[in-house]
This record gives C-alpha cells, structure tokens and sequence, in this order.
C-alpha cells in the first residue's frame, strides 16, 4: 500500500489488485450526465521519457508524428507490432524534459521493458512513474464548472494541458480529463475536486466515460488483436499516415489505401447475467460459429446491462444481429458513438 491507496481506502474506496470501487456503480453512471466523477486511475500507469532524444525516438517508433506535437498538447498514439497489431494504445504528452506515455498498468511492465530495447545509443532514458506520479480521471456535464471552483485550469480544446501549482490537466474531450499530479500530493487533490462538488467513483466509471467517448483501451487481453484502424484510431486522431516508416507502418498504411476497412469498432449495449470481459468474442449468423469480432472494454450499469466498445465485421454491425460468446448468447445493440465511422 502507498500514502494514495491508503487515503482512498479511507475514504471507502474497495481496492481489487488496479480496479477501485466505491460500491455505486448506477447512481455513478446517472451522474456522469449531470455532475463530474473524480475516479483514481489505478488501472493506468505511466512511462516517461527523458533526454535530449526523446521526441525522435519515440516518433521512429509510433503511429502518430511525436516530432511535430506542439508544447501543451497530447496525442493518441499506439505501438505496434511489425504485423501491424497494436500492442498498447496510450495518450502521450510532452514535459519539459521530454514526454510521458499513459497506458494500461498491466501491459506496462512489459512495454517498459520492450521500449528500452529500441533505446541503443538514443539519448534517451525510460522510466516507469506509476509509483512517483498518480492519476485522476475527472468525467461528466460539469466537468468545467467543477475545474473552476477547485482553482484549476481546464484547457481550451480538447486534446491541451494546462500545468498549475505541479497539477497537470489534460483535456481528453469536453466532458473527460485526466489530472497528473505527484503521488503525496494526490490525495489533498482528490479532496480540493471533492469539496469543488466533484463525487469520488471507481474504475467502472471510468471506463463508462471512455466506452461512451469511444476512446478504446488496449489491454494484455486484446494486444495484438487490431490494426489500428480497427480500434477507430484514424477517426480519434491517433495515426499519422504523413510521417516516415515506424515498426507495422507498411500494414498500417496498407489498410488505409487498399479498400474499404471490413471491421470497425462500435459502441455496444448488452444485457448478460454475468460480466462480459475484454476479449470476449462475437459472433453472427452471417459467420455461424466463427469469430465475427471482439469486446474491447466493457462498463457496468448496475442494473444488469453493460456498455462496451466492440471491434466487429461491418456487415455484422448494419445486420445488427451479433451476440456475445456464442451464436445464441446476449444480444448486442449498437449505440452511436459521437463521432462518425466512415
């Protein structure tokens, strides 16, 4: 246990290995859509790069142009392997010393160590912050009000941070951002959020508000998985297809200028007794008892039904007819999503 997991068990937060719950999951869900959430990001973790070399390092090996991104601003970005399988998705930002990368905590040590073995005579040190540095979701309609009362600064546009008193802010869309601060100094954070009118939530939320923003979550359960262009990441800005060779750029590339893409990922409503997981499979008449797609991070709603955001075949999608786990498991309904799939 640290200082941070500490205060938010006092604070009546159930901690299961990275997962926080508060214990509401329903009444969590209502009040994204009429306060602000403030959910400790433990299942997030964080890698920094340090040096001189950082920005051309990392730009030779990722799908977005890390050379060209402006001071105060974030971008989606994601790895892949050389077949053009994303293995970690991740929000990436600049620091005055070079860049910090936001992934899932449990591929972490793993693309930690991955990451090290491209370094060779680069300028460049990695290092995982996930112990020094902690991270706040903050999500929901009011999320700009909230920011306000606490004395923080919410950027101007999506896809900004703003940097006040060792605070971090960067804004991931108009109702979601994520607070960056030193891990001793998170808990009297959590408390300025919560007395600016913020309610403490869980993992589970979190989640909600990604699924519903269609911002997909690369776990160890769905790496290796998707083209890039499955998980929507052309769509959320997140490839870069002017930008020089990068390790599965040629599969990448190849996607986006030999036909229509066969699979896209949706946002989904399931009605299921028990849990749907990440990696899950999917399955429709069209294909009978082959795969037709995948679950790639699902959210309770506490009554018995799940959001998820789901990589499926397109015709499937326009039939509407795909169920989860087997050709005559829980139906699937698809949801909009706030942006357009072409």
């Amino acid at each position: 246990m640290t200082t941070w997991t500490d205060f938010l068990s006092g604070e009546g937060a159930t901690l299961d290995d990275n997962f926080v719950s508060f214990g509401d999951a329903t009444a969590e869900a209502a009040a994204l859509a009429t306060g602000t959430l403030a959910v400790p990001l433990l299942h997030l973790g964080l890698v920094q790069s340090t040096g001189p070399d950082s920005a051309a390092y990392l730009h030779n090996l990722f799908s977005n142009d890390v050379n060209k991104l402006p001071a105060g601003s974030a971008q989606w970005n994601s790895f892949n392997s050389p077949k053009g399988r994303m293995l970690a998705s991740f929000l990436l930002w600049r620091e005055e010393d070079g860049h910090s990368l936001l992934m899932s905590a449990d591929i972490l040590p793993a693309m930690h160590k991955k990451l090290s073995m491209y370094i060779l005579r680069s300028k460049v040190k990695l290092a995982d912050a996930s112990a020094t540095r902690a991270l706040i979701g903050l999500a929901g309609a009011k999320l700009g009000a909230c920011l306000e009362a606490a004395g923080l600064p919410f950027p101007a546009a999506d896809m900004q941070e703003s940097l006040a008193d060792g605070i971090r802010i960067v804004r991931i869309g108009a109702e979601a951002a994520i607070a960056v601060v030193d891990a001793d100094a998170a808990p009297d954070l959590f408390r300025r959020i919560r007395a600016a009118g913020a309610i403490p939530a869980g993992t589970n939320a979190w989640h909600l508000a990604m699924v519903r923003a269609g911002v997909p979550l690369v776990t160890s359960a769905t790496q290796e998985e998707f083209v890039a262009q499955m998980l929507n990441y052309d769509l959320i800005g997140g490839i870069s297809f002017q930008k020089g060779c990068y390790p599965g750029q040629e599969i990448v590339a190849r996607t986006k200028y030999l036909g229509k893409l066969k699979k896209r990922m949706y946002r989904v409503s399931i009605a299921a007794e028990s849990a749907p997981t990440a990696g899950a499979d999917l399955y429709s008449p069209a294909f009978g008892d082959q795969s037709a797609g995948k679950l790639v991070n699902v959210a309770a709603l506490g009554d018995g039904s799940f959001e998820a955001l789901a990589v499926m075949q397109n015709s499937c999608a326009e039939d509407g007819d795909v169920h989860l786990g087997a050709p005559d498991g829980p139906a699937l309904a698809v949801l909009d999503l706030p942006y357009a799939l072409p």
